[in-house]
């Protein structure tokens, strides 16, 4: 079995962007990772409990959707992948 960093090394290969949202109304404020893969599904990790996954969508839609439900904000824009590597 893969240890979390190695799946995300592994999940490094296939993603497309990644965005960060936030509670603001904890503080420190409570920070999500949601990561869009180039099939379309999409995974939201726990940066402060060593990328621990929280939750996987089958399209951002659904997880945007879950992101604000529960009061999310999302910070300013997506990082792309093509513009890392």
């Amino acid at each position: 079995m893969l240890s979390q960093e190695q799946a995300l090394a592994e999940r490094a290969k296939t993603w497309r962007f990644l965005e960060l949202w936030v509670d603001p109304a904890l503080f420190p404020p409570r920070v999500l990772m949601l990561m869009g893969d180039r099939d379309g599904s999409c995974r939201i990790f726990k940066p402060d409990a060593d990328y621990q996954l929280v939750v996987t969508h089958s399209n951002y839609e659904a997880a945007k959707d879950w992101l604000l439900e529960d009061e999310y904000e999302r910070i300013e824009s997506q990082l792309l992948a093509a513009e890392i590597i």
